[in-house]
């Protein structure tokens, strides 16, 4: 392994100055590490395009051509004119002006390559790459690889041409020690090329047959460790006997569950089945729920809780707000009626006189479900034995909060644990993001909910809408209208902003005409946010002004108008969970979605979805296709267990599908990776990249 930790300033072409730019800019330190940073896109540098027939929409060309004439305009800048049988071009110099002036006299043939583009009715291009006829052949491949860079790295002189040639000598050095790290097995089951080949042909493709080869292999390598180490986790977690069993369904659920004024749907009765074998099993259940907006979640948490509490033990639900935590507690108290099951409110607003009898039932197990914040992990709050914790809405508390929440089990043993969330999260970003939990789904909802009718317009039929919110606040309903932004941002004056809507609202909506217009955003006192959200709740206001602060789990029936303004600055997961905050009544509801009149190709595409379909999976596997997995948990990819260099989980999803198959079935063979054959992924599960935090603990 001499060469591969190698640090790369020993590389011939970098030097001491080089491999701190690049270790600062691309966290490469060692060859190794260099030979692993893969290119994004290939270009054919195979032909040569004549100058005739060059057009400005075509994506890169080649040309050979004579230097003509070189103008020296000014000394960042220089014009060099060339022609080859077909017709003559002009090449553009900005940067590195002297050595382009030296190097291309006139009458010396080269080959250019680059973006061409169209300038005051003549075509040009714009930093050309520049080869002398016979090139390096690394260089001149038919297929060259384009790496992912920055303006320092350009501006530091590691272009694209330099990262080649930087790979070419790496893998020059390194190839040979190159370690296979997939039994042999496995490379012949899936049809996987050797790890040797694969890293020389990701980088310098032999043909295209071969790029496919090296790309299916280093992708299924990277999904396939993935998924291995986080399936190890959960392996070693289930057989596990620690967890606290609760083999009856108990009175309290029987009860709640007879008095229930309507059916569960199927999705909901097999999600509770798929709770109940849990608890059941001894093992500590770790189970990701997710349902779309308004398709029973609570109701799920409502009986698990209520199983816990026929066997003994205590649950707590844990909402990420006040305003949630208010609303789940109002919904479960209704449903905990014909029980006598004790529940109780706990969040940073309940006063010193109501928390000490609250914490006093939390002890000696006279309370036996708390709904609240994260108060209900803080120091003072003991309970006598808290069996299920629920957590809804993940992702928006920290990890210390929920592994505090998982010291509060009886006798150190860790509470159940579901998860809930309503932002539907498409298949393989869930078995990568929570590929150590078990994952339900409630793909069904509930029957009478009536579908939201969802509009696009532009910023023109703002009157029309205006007099549309009018005629739903006469029939006695109210209206959200939601904002990108709080304060007005000079780079992005076009954008609406909370604070100018606002004022919009008011005048469209006055006050000497009975309208009343509440508004909530982040940057307000929590207690001016939650008197203005109150007096939305309570109907005594008939327009809510807000910022994206109301997401997640405002539940006010009577809004039947969501408008969303700006709408095509938002995610279209996070435009769903918005147009999901109506519909929740018996009347028809509406989401008006306002696109400003800059609005690019591709936002047009997202909005146009929104009005296609309500399917939130349908909406989220799109979300992550056209913006990547990283930005549907508000991180880039790297916010994922194990960064991914060169696999896409928006793309490669039964890719993903396989390697975790592959992976499932080679720990239900050698739990403990013991056997000879498994050596290899043993040594590659050791390195820190697959260092993964045992998410199981934290969730």
């Amino acid at each position: 392994m001499g060469e591969l930790k190698n640090d790369i300033q020993f590389l011939p072409g970098v030097g001491p100055k080089r491999a701190a730019l690049i270790k600062r800019e691309l966290g490469i330190n060692t060859l190794d590490e260099l030979i692993h940073f893969y290119p994004f896109r290939y270009i054919d540098r195979s032909s040569i395009t004549p100058i005739a027939s060059v057009t400005p929409d075509l994506a890169y060309v080649q040309i050979q051509g004579r230097v003509v004439s070189r103008n020296l305009i000014s000394i960042k800048h220089l014009s060099v004119m060339v022609e080859d049988a077909s017709g003559r071009m002009e090449m553009v110099f900005f940067k590195g002006v002297k050595w382009s002036f030296d190097k291309l006299e006139p009458g010396r043939e080269f080959i250019f390559f680059g973006k061409p583009q169209e300038y005051n009715g003549r075509l040009n291009i714009v930093h050309p790459e520049i080869d002398a006829p016979q090139s390096d052949p690394q260089t001149r491949g038919t297929l060259t690889g384009v790496y992912p860079s920055t303006e320092k790295l350009k501006s530091g002189g590691v272009t694209g041409k330099v990262m080649c040639k930087l790979q070419h000598a790496a893998l020059a050095l390194c190839l040979g020690e190159v370690q296979e790290n997939l039994p042999e097995s496995i490379r012949r089951m899936h049809g996987l090329c050797p790890l040797p080949y694969a890293l020389q042909n990701i980088h310098f493709p032999s043909d295209m047959k071969a790029l496919e080869l090296a790309t299916r292999r280093l992708k299924f390598e990277e999904l396939f460790f993935l998924q291995l180490s986080l399936l190890k986790q959960r392996y070693v977690r289930s057989r596990s006997e620690n967890g606290i069993r609760m083999p009856v369904v108990g009175a309290p659920f029987h009860a709640c569950y007879n008095d229930l004024p309507y059916s569960l749907t199927g999705a909901q009765q097999r999600v509770i089945k798929e709770i109940r074998a849990d608890l059941s099993a001894g093992r500590q259940m770790n189970r990701l729920l997710q349902g779309d907006v308004g398709s029973g979640k609570t109701m799920v948490a409502v009986l698990s809780s209520l199983i816990a509490v026929g066997n003994g033990y205590q649950a707590c639900i844990m909402a990420p707000t006040e305003v949630l935590a208010q609303q789940h507690f109002a919904n479960i108290k209704k449903y905990l009626e014909p029980t006598g099951v004790q529940c109780a409110l706990l969040t940073g607003s309940t006063t010193r006189k109501e928390r000490r009898p609250l914490l006093e039932g939390l002890a000696d197990g006279s309370i036996s479900i708390v709904v609240g914040t994260h108060a209900l992990i803080e120091d003072p709050v003991q309970y006598k034995a808290l069996g299920l914790a629920v957590i809804d809405e993940q992702h928006r508390f920290g990890v210390s909060q929920r592994a505090a929440l998982w010291a509060k089990g009886p006798d150190g043993r860790p509470p159940h644990v579901l998860v809930m969330t309503a932002t539907p999260i498409p298949r393989t970003l869930a078995m990568t993001l929570y590929g150590d939990l078990d994952v339900s789904v409630i793909d069904e909802m509930p029957p009478g909910r009536k579908p939201v009718q969802t509009m696009l317009i532009g910023e023109n039929r703002l009157p029309a809408m205006y007099r549309f919110i009018r005629e739903q606040i006469a029939l006695g309903r109210q209206a959200f209208v939601v904002y990108p932004m709080i304060f007005i941002n000079e780079k992005m004056e076009d954008v609406s902003n909370v604070e100018q809507g606002y004022e919009e609202i008011l005048k469209a909506f006055p006050l000497e005409e009975g309208y009343k217009v509440a508004i909530v955003h982040g940057q307000q006192a929590n207690d001016v946010k939650a008197f203005n959200m109150k007096a939305f709740v309570e109907g005594r206001a008939h327009i809510l002004v807000s910022t994206t602060v109301i997401e997640v789990g405002v539940d006010v029936p009577n809004a039947s108008v969501m408008v969303i303004r700006s709408a095509q600055r938002f995610g279209l997961s996070q435009l769903h969970q918005l147009r999901g905050r109506v519909g929740r009544g018996a009347e028809k509801s509406y989401c008006i979605l306002v696109k400003d009149l800059k609005t690019g190709r591709e936002a047009q595409q997202r909005l146009e979805l929104m009005c296609a379909t309500e399917d939130g999976f349908e909406i989220a596997e799109q979300d992550m296709k056209m913006r990547g997995p990283g930005d549907l948990e508000g991180t880039q990819q790297s916010g994922l267990p194990v960064s991914l260099n060169i696999a896409s989980l928006a793309r490669d999803g039964l890719l993903l599908e396989e390697a975790r198959h592959c992976a499932q079935g080679v720990l239900d063979a050698d739990p403990a990776l013991q056997l000879p054959e498994n050596a290899v992924l043993v040594r590659e599960l050791r390195k820190d990249k697959y260092d993964i935090k045992d998410y199981s603990k934290i969730s």
